[in-house]
């Protein structure tokens, strides 16, 4: 392969993997690997087209700014279309979207406004209305409307769809995608319609969204529930959505989607998305239905290298109730960090305070035990360590031993919540212990999330 001019020359053409390990009962699944776009998702394609798009029509003048609202991927698109180009970019995202694409898009020179992700559109913070509002205020900006803009299932009708079908030799009967602008299954359904009319679309919808019912009925809620998966479902139903040749939609709730693409790593080694969790699940369920042998395509839409801090987290997978530990019904129940699964941040009481505060960055934790071997004999937090070197810098070569509590709240597994709380009362965090042996730390946060678990 000769070198490429740039990184736009990188969008499209990604590859089509078998399944091998996952059960795809008597059917052929396969996946196109989208997260092999240069920003890792498919909508490196239309952030392109609808770039180009709005150049050749002269609403995009050089030096000029681009603002949409988006839930993260396309926003990354525009972000390298417009950084290859010289346009500046504003993207409006919705507050439950994940760190990683947030960092990402500002590490692209992308200007992020933060908007509430609990609010449905008609709302002035819902964040299309809101990018919408931003690009009327700023002298010559384009609201890119992902939602409304025929350039978004352009690049899937001329790209996308021709690309699955010469890969599959155009031996292809379903394929099963997900909805968010619904550019991808608009643009398959127009080129498979001229093409390959036989190939049925399959809707993957997450639990919440109101267009698997939509589909099924014709009939459109008028409320919505809220999911976690990024990317995918709607409250409503985009401008530009043809979902004419939908022939039946599947929902999949946030737990089996995160699941599942769990599994696809751990099964297939390919690192997904919480969409590609979606689209893989409703995939492998329609698969497992069929009686004859069918070749089928769904999509890895991202990678899950934005989703480190959510998916892939065990933590934050517990948290969602996602993920069950074994339950003890005492306060070891409660540890987030477990110190018998050398899960526990901890320091020496020999250590220098520098390699306490190091800890503590990196792990992004307010507190330390202080271990003498498997024995706490301590505990250190940001203030301890800042009262020891405030006007001392150098104290930071300072051991912990000088600057930890030795004074502890200790609590055996078999204390109660209110004994907890007591200890919060005081300003501490709860040690649990038994005898000689080290359970873990509670933290307030530790118990919102206990009790938050025990409302669902």
């Amino acid at each position: 392969m000769q070198p490429l001019a740039n990184a736009m020359a990188l969008i499209g053409n990604t590859p089509m993997v078998r399944v091998a390990a996952l059960d795809t009962g008597p059917c052929e699944l396969y996946l196109k690997l989208e997260h092999l776009n240069p920003t890792g998702s498919i909508k490196d394609r239309i952030g392109l087209s609808m770039i180009e798009a709005a150049e050749a029509s002269g609403e995009l003048q050089p030096g000029g700014t681009l603002v949409e609202g988006t839930a993260g991927n396309t926003g990354l698109a525009l972000a390298l279309v417009a950084q290859q180009k010289g346009y500046r970019v504003i993207l409006v995202i919705p507050d439950k979207m994940s760190r990683e694409k947030i960092f990402n898009l500002k590490a692209m020179g992308a200007e992020v406004v933060l908007t509430r992700s609990d609010v449905a559109k008609g709302h002035p913070e819902y964040y299309q209305d809101k990018a919408a509002a931003i690009a009327r205020e700023t002298p010559g900006a384009v609201f890119v409307n992902q939602f409304g803009n025929p350039a978004n299932p352009l690049a899937h009708e001329r790209g996308t769809g021709p690309e699955i079908l010469s890969q599959m030799d155009n031996r292809l009967d379903a394929v099963v995608c997900g909805v968010g602008s619904s550019g991808t299954i608009t643009g398959l359904s127009r080129c498979f319609a001229k093409a390959a009319p036989e190939v049925e679309l399959i809707l993957a919808d997450p639990e919440g969204s109101v267009l698997a019912e939509f589909v099924r009925t014709g009939r459109l809620s008028t409320e919505s529930g809220s999911w976690l998966i990024e990317g995918i479902g709607e409250d409503f139903v985009p401008p530009i959505a043809d979902l004419s040749r939908v022939s039946q939609a599947i929902t999949i709730s946030d737990k089996e989607s995160l699941l599942c693409g769990r599994e696809l790593l751990r099964s297939e080694g390919i690192l997904g998305g919480t969409s590609t969790g979606t689209c893989l699940a409703a995939a492998l369920r329609y698969c497992r239905a069929q009686t004859q042998p069918k070749r089928v395509v769904t999509f890895v839409c991202d990678t899950g290298n934005k989703y480190l801090s959510k998916m892939y987290n065990e933590h934050w997978m517990e948290d969602q109730g996602f993920i069950e530990r074994h339950h003890y019904g005492d306060l070891r129940d409660l540890i987030r960090h477990p110190y018998a699964e050398h899960d526990t941040i901890v320091v020496a009481p020999d250590e220098p305070l520098t390699t306490a505060y190091a800890r503590m960055k990196l792990y992004d934790v307010s507190q330390l035990p202080v271990m003498e071997g498997d024995r706490v004999v301590g505990i250190i937090d940001e203030s301890d360590i800042l009262m020891a070197v405030y006007g001392h810098e150098d104290h930071f070569k300072s051991p912990v031993r000088e600057a930890m509590i030795t004074q502890l709240q200790e609590l055996t597994p078999g204390a109660s919540l209110d004994d907890l709380v007591a200890v919060f009362e005081e300003d501490h965090v709860a040690i649990v212990t038994e005898g000689d042996d080290f359970h873990g730390l509670i933290t307030r946060i530790d118990l919102l999330n206990y009790l938050r678990r025990r409302i669902d």
